[in-house]
């Protein structure tokens, strides 16, 4: 089967443009459903989560600095610690574990 990069291009357009067009097109009034409305607002963080989680546990030589880091930056921002002090932290745990030896 020859490569036809246009084809791809295309397709690729129509599914994105799709995904975007039909909830424009069938859902022309208000959302007024709590439930609905609530899980419409939660779906960029929980996307978000999913793409993020599994790059953090690679991001490090050993899977055990970066969940070290992972888990001192979730501490931190659960109690209320600014972004640049939750990942300079979290970068210093990563760094410190990974120097332990067999680790």
């Amino acid at each position: 089967m020859p490569d036809n990069i246009y084809l791809y291009i295309l397709v690729m357009a129509l599914v994105t443009y799709l995904v975007r067009m039909l909830p424009l097109t069938l859902l022309r009034r208000e959302i007024k459903n709590v439930y609905i409305r609530s899980f419409l607002y939660y779906i960029p963080y929980a996307t978000l989560a999913a793409m993020t989680f599994p790059a953090i546990l690679y991001a490090a030589s050993s899977i055990w600095s970066s969940l070290a880091g992972f888990l001192v930056a979730l501490l931190l921002a659960y109690r209320g610690k600014g972004l640049v002090t939750v990942a300079i932290v979290a970068c210093a745990a990563a760094f410190l574990v990974g120097l332990i030896p067999g680790v």
